[in-house]
């Protein structure tokens, strides 16, 4: 399977025949445009090995591509390819020279044993320092994966520390990170880094990701959405009146990688002021801003003291931008007096639109944290001291009779095993492993309170009621829920296929050959721009006096925070089989930056089994002031796409239905915009405004920006983490995740996300007093 990776398996393949898979990283093949007529001739010498079969492999970037002019004799395989050196780093990679190569995989077929086989790959790790053409070496094979034959089924990992089982000798590290989420893999790759004796365990509920289609290929995110994806947890939440009565579902990562692995990848930053709001020493703006920029490779235009441009991180327009898509809502926004900004992440402009950056690599793959941080050191194999734990719920974390965080209690995720009984039961054989020095748990803002609760942290009442022993009652742990909630609105246009990602969805495009033959479609969001919006005083006024007064109270004096955010995706994601014509529709996503809705994530019992009360909360503030956000935006979108030269019509089905002889009635079909007059607007009654109203209620849904259930603040404020994110009342126990921010950013929360994980990582080292160890640049993991 293209871009497949065989996860750790329990056993080990017979001797009598094997594949070997060796992996080279950092080879340091230079982009060489120059050398675009010459050959490229390796040399390669491998005694002690039965020759190959004529079919060798070259897997890189998920593609398996087959190359037909090798040729060798018994002792010496000459390889001659015969393209461009360019051409090769097209289909491949693009790659900074002398910090990101190529990882090239050597497929051969060798009927030694596995001692013998090991051996033979080392020897050629060393001749590969001696090819022509490598510019820098590569100091040993990093990767050997050992595959069965077609009469073996099963595969294993060698030399890697992944697992789905922890070896036998492994029942006590230095640090267990609860949760190989994005923050989770920053904050392990930091502290293996600081120091190479410290052991680190990272336990995951989720699969491995490392390769996955769904998670390399940006243009296919909307997959991770599917009912049957592995690598994305659904939490149910409870029937809400306020949203029509529905119960929403709301996703989040349930891979390595974490939200970073599924998510929408849109680069966008919090404010100046979200920072600051979280009045909390060593949080600030001006202090965060060393890590915002140490996470990052920035390769736009924006300010160039506002952004890093040497961390692991990408941060690019990918492969493929929909130009017309992209001028159009610029062009549109500017006509309603929404200025484009050259630099919207800079964490002081607002009110603005800019062409979108994205977490898409100028190679067109995803950069989710487990590629950039984690499995560069898992497959260098020079960080023994970093073990990962994969497919393993954790179910609580230990204390000792100091009420010191000392190991935690762990299980297999049922969704990982055979038997579907587990399923209803969650029952697996609990196991333990112990920390010496810490325990941090990284589970995210849906998954943290759960761990803490059935520890015995938390509302006593709560963890009364749910027949938990009560180690320390800590009220806010899984309280003050937040999440930017979105209202989608889709449009018709006059977009081809190729300038939307809808053909990956609906099944028009070959998938598996879009991806052999690395379609630059493949690298992109379908978010080419966003902007962040405030209304005008007249639009306040009219928005009503609950309004008023609380944009008079939270905005009207502090200029840098946003409204609203608004963004065009070139995707439509209802169901495509009900569409009336072949027409490409796309997206209008509207969420609120600040949310003034609460909502709750509790357990109801001590098991995984046991259901979890799940309250988004949404709509349920004071004086409906959070949906009249909404529908504030609802308008302003649509006098925007009305101006598109792009506008084809409103799909019916996703708008308000409003009454018979409105003038703002829906208009299905059109042959271009509809508004050509900059000061003209669409008019609504009062009518109207309740049919967008009842709209928005039956259609609001997640960002997947779950936020703020153990939030950083005094415990008297409910506050669960302190400024160094140890949670109050016990010790040797921190949080590091989506569930600390105190307050709302006004941005996707994948950068504070990030952010958090390099801020801990930093805290950590200084408690544990690390960094007497080399640290050492890798290239990061190749897709």
């Amino acid at each position: 399977m293209s871009g497949y990776c065989p996860a750790p398996s329990r056993s080990r393949p017979p001797p009598h025949r094997r594949t070997v898979a060796i992996d080279f990283l950092s080879c340091g093949l230079s982009y060489r445009p120059d050398l675009g007529s010459t050959p490229c001739i390796l040399s390669i010498k491998c005694h002690n090995l039965a020759p190959p079969s004529r079919s060798m492999c070259l897997r890189y970037s998920g593609l398996d591509r087959e190359l037909s002019d090798w040729f060798f004799d018994r002792r010496e395989y000459r390889v001659k390819y015969q393209r461009a050196l360019d051409r090769i780093a097209d289909a491949l990679d693009m790659w900074r020279p002398g910090r990101d190569g190529p990882r090239l995989v050597a497929i051969v077929k060798c009927r030694a044993g596995v001692h013998r086989s090991v051996a033979m790959a080392e020897k050629l790790a060393k001749e590969v320092k001696r090819w022509k053409g490598v510019r820098s070496t590569v100091d040993s094979v990093h990767h050997v994966r050992f595959c069965a034959s077609k009469d073996y089924t099963d595969s294993c990992e060698f030399a890697m520390p992944l697992h789905t089982k922890l070896p036998e000798d492994l029942k006590e590290v230095d640090v267990i990170i609860a949760g190989g989420g994005l923050a989770g893999c920053v904050v392990a790759s930091r502290l293996a880094e600081a120091d190479r004796d410290l052991v680190i365990l990272v336990i995951e509920q989720g699969p491995n990701n490392y390769g996955m289609p769904d998670v390399v290929h940006p243009a296919l995110y909307p997959r991770n959405l599917f009912p049957s994806s592995n690598i994305t947890l659904f939490w149910q939440t409870r029937e809400s009146p306020q949203l029509a009565g529905r119960s929403p579902i709301v996703p989040s990562g349930g891979t390595l990688g974490g939200g970073s692995a599924m998510n929408w990848m849109v680069y966008t930053r919090g404010q100046r002021s979200d920072f600051d709001s979280w009045n909390t020493e060593g949080w600030s703006a001006d202090e965060l801003l060393p890590f915002l920029k140490k996470l990052e490779t920035y390769h736009g235009k924006g300010d160039k003291d506002r952004h890093g441009f040497d961390g692991p991180v990408n941060v690019s327009k990918g492969t493929h931008t929909c130009s017309r898509a992209e001028n159009a809502f610029v062009e549109a926004a500017a006509k309603l007096g929404y200025p484009e900004s050259h630099d919207l992440q800079n964490l002081d402009e607002n009110n603005a639109i800019e062409r979108y950056y994205r977490y898409v690599g100028p190679n067109g793959r995803r950069q989710d944290a487990a590629h950039r941080y984690l499995h560069p050191k898992l497959q260098s194999r020079e960080y023994p001291n970093l073990h990962v734990l994969v497919e393993k719920q954790v179910l609580k974390v230990l204390f000792d009779d100091k009420k010191r965080a000392n190991g935690v209690v762990y299980q297999t995720n049922p969704k990982w095993l055979a038997n579907p009984e587990y399923l209803a039961t969650a029952y697996t054989a609990q196991r333990q492993v112990h920390a010496r020095k810490m325990v941090v748990v990284s589970a995210g803002a849906n998954g943290t309170p759960g761990i803490l609760e059935r520890s015995g942290v938390g509302d006593a009442q709560i963890l009364k009621k749910a027949g938990i022993d009560v180690l320390e009652d800590l009220p806010g742990v899984g309280a003050d829920y937040q999440d930017h909630h979105l209202s989608l609105w889709s449009y018709r246009t006059n977009l081809t296929p190729q300038e939307t990602i809808n053909g990956y969805q609906d099944g028009r495009f070959n998938l598996e050959e879009r991806i052999r033959n690395n379609d630059e479609l493949l690298g992109t969001n379908g978010m080419d721009a966003q902007g962040k919006f405030r209304p005008t005083e007249t639009e306040v006024e009219a928005l009503g006096p609950e309004f008023k007064k609380a944009w008079d109270r939270d905005f009207k004096d502090a200029p840098n925070r946003p409204l609203m955010i608004l963004a065009l995706y070139t995707c439509y994601y209802g169901d495509h089989s009900v569409l009336s014509d072949d027409a490409e529709y796309v997206s209008q996503a509207n969420w609120t930056a600040y949310p003034y809705s609460r909502g709750h994530v509790h357990v109801t019992g001590p098991s995984m089994h046991d259901p979890v009360d799940f309250d988004t909360g949404w709509l349920t503030d004071a004086g409906d002031v959070d949906v009249k956000k909404h529908i504030w935006a609802y308008k302003v979108s649509r006098e925007m796409w009305r101006r598109m030269p792009i506008f084809r019509g409103e799909l019916a089905a996703t708008h308000p239905r409003f009454p018979e002889g409105s003038k703002a009635a829906v208009i299905e079909k059109a042959d271009g915009p509809v508004m050509t007059d900059d000061n003209a607007r669409i008019e609504y009654s009062a009518e109207d405004d309740k049919a967008i109203d009842q709209r928005v209620r039956e259609v609001l849904s997640t960002t997947w920006h779950s936020l703020g259930t153990c939030k950083m603040a005094p415990r008297e404020r409910k506050g669960v983490v302190d400024k160094n994110l140890s949670v109050h009342g016990v010790n040797g126990l921190k949080l590091a995740d989506l569930s600390v921010p105190p307050e709302n950013v006004g941005a996707n929360t994948g950068n504070t996300a990030f952010l958090i994980g390099e801020k801990a990582a930093d805290i950590f080292v200084k408690e544990l007093g690390l960094g007497g160890g080399k640290e050492r640049r890798l290239s990061q993991a190749r897709l």
